[in-house]
């Protein structure tokens, strides 16, 4: 049973997630042979304040 975790920075649009979820649902049954009734998504949006790159948090820049 494929899990993916998607980690982003900032937030989507439930349209936004929904053709991420599609996409990958629809890879993972093409490439990987997983049949779609078996993936689970989830997603992880997260505050600017909660990321850091290059030492900065990303409410910084």
């Amino acid at each position: 049973m494929p899990y993916v975790n998607i980690r982003i920075a900032g937030t989507l649009s439930r349209e936004q997630k929904a053709k991420i979820a599609e996409e990958i649902t629809d890879t993972l049954a093409r490439i990987a042979h997983k049949p779609a009734s078996y993936t689970y998504i989830a997603f992880d949006e997260l505050p600017d304040e909660n990321w850091a790159i290059a030492g900065k948090l990303l409410d910084e820049e």
